[in-house]
């Protein structure tokens, strides 16, 4: 079972996955079995929501939004 923690940082490790979550996030979320309510926090950029079920902190999943880390 992939949390959406697993996803969030498989979204900011992996190029391709990335590229496809741009195209179309809803497909890659229906795809990766996270729950109604964690697609939807994703979908809806619902912070509040994605801390509270991720137990992250303000600004620990941003990193994603500034820098990826893709093996070249």
């Amino acid at each position: 079972m992939v949390t959406l923690l697993d996803l969030m940082r498989k979204l900011a490790s992996d190029a391709a996955l990335a590229a496809e979550y741009s195209k179309d996030p809803a497909a890659v979320l229906r795809r990766s079995g996270l729950s109604e309510e964690e697609q939807k926090a994703m979908l809806n950029h619902d912070y509040d929501s994605i801390k509270r079920m991720t137990g992250l902190s303000e600004g620990q999943f941003a990193t994603n939004h500034i820098i990826m880390a893709y093996d070249k």
